[in-house]
């Protein structure tokens, strides 16, 4: 008899917590705040290209110099749809800081990394990443040749 008693209060402990467990309860926030809107200074631009890439400027100050690595993410070239500018930009994954900022000028040369076919190399003489501009000697490597081929075509 006590087996019984003991099966038939598991079976109300299982009832209740499936009603427990379907209790939906709506709580309001305490605080509420304003939807804002954010501005990433692109919505006067059009986007000519976007493609995932890993992106090294050259340490030259460093003994000996070396290539650092300043972050993987979506490099893209944006044309201003009013004064018909180019720029590169680019953002690092998740954080999306700038780790790539500047104007293509028809002085720049891009010019393909010795030993790689997927990497460019190229000069900027004012690379906004860090706020204040700055001369910088840059590498991107992309996923396959084939991207790079697409860039060098963009690039012309």
């Amino acid at each position: 008899m006590a087996d019984t008693k003991d099966t038939q209060e598991e079976h109300e402990t299982s009832v209740d917590n499936t009603e427990e467990s379907n209790h939906d309860p709506q709580f309001e926030p305490i605080v509420s705040l304003p939807e804002q809107e954010i501005k990433t200074l692109e919505e006067d631009e059009e986007e000519l290209f976007k493609m995932r890439a890993k992106l090294f400027r050259f340490a030259s100050e460093n003994d000996p110099p070396e290539w650092k690595e300043r972050g993987t993410g979506d490099v893209k070239l944006l044309k201003h749809k009013e004064r018909g500018t180019i720029r590169l930009l680019m953002r690092r994954d998740k954080t999306l800081k700038i780790c790539a900022n500047h104007y293509i000028t028809p002085l720049m040369e891009l010019k393909p990394n010795a030993g790689s076919d997927r990497a460019w190399v190229w000069n900027t003489y004012a690379d906004y990443a860090d706020e204040s501009p700055k001369p910088e000697l840059l590498a991107i490597r992309f996923l396959n040749a084939e991207s790079k081929t697409k860039t060098n075509l963009l690039y012309c």
